[in-house]
């Protein structure tokens, strides 16, 4: 009878560590600004995702360029055809993250977006 309940509760566990796995994958899913500023070797050329708040902006016709910030950092988004969120909107992008220059522990950087 022990042995059942041992297994019982080893199958709740296993359960438990996967269910909370798919969740944190699914947190994963945005990288905070922060993140990418401190650490832009790491993510310079490659696909990323973030999430924040629209602190300005400027545009024409689709195209143009705003900066979000997240809590973590700021960082400008280059869009080009997908339209510009008006300030103080809250917005998740995916797109190229470029790495410009770092000067004295500062990285100035840019997404180039490919979807909001």
């Amino acid at each position: 009878m022990k042995s059942s309940v041992q297994e019982s509760r080893r199958a709740m566990r296993a359960v438990c560590l996967v269910s909370s796995l798919f969740v944190l994958a699914g947190c994963a899913s945005t990288t905070p600004i922060g993140r990418l500023l401190a650490e832009p070797g790491r993510y310079d050329g490659r696909d990323v995702r973030v999430e924040g708040t629209v602190t300005r902006s400027a545009g024409i016709l689709g195209t143009g360029a705003f900066e979000m910030e997240d809590g973590t950092g700021s960082i400008v988004v280059i869009a080009r055809g997908q339209g510009i969120p008006p300030e103080g909107a809250t917005t998740r992008v995916r797109g190229t993250f470029q790495s410009v220059f770092t000067f004295m522990g500062r990285t100035v950087a840019a997404i180039l977006q490919s979807e909001r």
